[in-house]
């Protein structure tokens, strides 16, 4: 059978081009504005789409970090108040969709908890991501299945191990499973991008991606050739903006760039097969020599 997944119009797998996420996750800082002009930054590069993170803050902050004190563009604030400032309400999740629609961008959503889950379901997303920290949330991963929608399952913080007991209650079908390593921004001694093929051969049907969270872009334009079908990356307006992801992240120029990177790779690596092209035939009447 062939590694191929649908999302939306697309088909994902080997063969198809490569489907090209901007992930804005939080790094819109809880502002629409800022959120718009992300998705225009992706439209814009060439991307396929844009995904935004989805929490209840209640559920998926520790008890123990709800009252740690951060300085935040909202003052001195709890850790808890801080995540809730960042959380995109349904209101702003509605304009997004019609935002989306209106410039023909695909859009989703990491949800780290059920009603998140549920609550980014109202809006019929072409796909869903399950974060590399919840890959071990075994009843999340079922409520994910049960959507009947494609899966994008990175598995960073995981091992082998956790990676196929995932991939057993889930089932390999529809899914897209992503190499990541989950450092920000992550030093290129610990992208282990061999692990794309390691992850290819633990799988005959799953389209292998690659979520890239390095400085730079040479390693996700790399993975394509090492076979990832799905590239995701962080994208912002700034790396100097507030925010924990944004230093990791892709300003709109360097996503510009990587699209492009992305599309010479694709079309540079051929089919392996040897052959005299017609470019070499002036070359080969002036240059080539025989002898015996």
């Amino acid at each position: 059978m062939n590694r191929e997944v649908s999302i939306g119009n697309r088909k994902i797998g080997d063969g198809y081009p490569v489907y090209i996420i901007g992930e804005i996750g939080i790094n819109h800082n809880g502002d629409i504005d800022i959120a718009k002009k992300l998705m225009e930054v992706a439209k814009s590069a060439g991307a396929d789409a844009v995904k935004f993170q989805k929490r209840t803050p209640e559920l998926c902050v520790p008890e123990h970090q709800r009252n740690q004190m951060r300085d935040t563009p909202w003052g001195y604030i709890t850790y808890l108040d801080y995540r809730y400032k960042v959380e995109f309400d349904e209101e702003a999740y509605t304009e997004i969709d019609r935002y989306a629609k209106e410039i023909g961008i695909d859009w989703f959503a990491s949800s780290w908890d059920i009603p998140s889950l549920e609550f980014i379901e109202r809006f019929n997303p072409p796909a869903h991501k399950i974060p590399s920290a919840l890959l071990t949330d075994l009843e999340l991963l079922r409520a994910y299945r049960a959507t009947g929608k494609p899966l994008i399952v990175s598995t960073g913080m995981s091992t082998l191990e956790e990676i196929k007991a995932a991939l057993e209650l889930i089932g390999e079908e529809n899914l897209i499973l992503c190499h990541t390593t989950s450092s920000y921004p992550c030093p290129p001694e610990e992208l282990n991008l061999r692990m794309i093929q390691t992850l290819r051969g633990m799988t005959s049907l799953c389209p292998i991606g690659y979520s890239g969270h390095e400085v730079g872009l040479v390693p996700s334009a790399v993975a394509v050739a090492m076979g990832a079908c799905l590239v995701e990356r962080h994208i912002t307006l700034d790396r100097a903006m507030w925010g924990s992801d944004q230093s990791a992240s892709v300003e709109p120029q360097g996503l510009a760039s990587l699209v492009k990177y992305i599309r010479v790779t694709e079309r540079s690596l051929g089919d392996g097969v040897k052959r005299v092209y017609d470019s070499e035939l002036s070359s080969l009447s002036k240059l080539r020599r025989f002898s015996q």
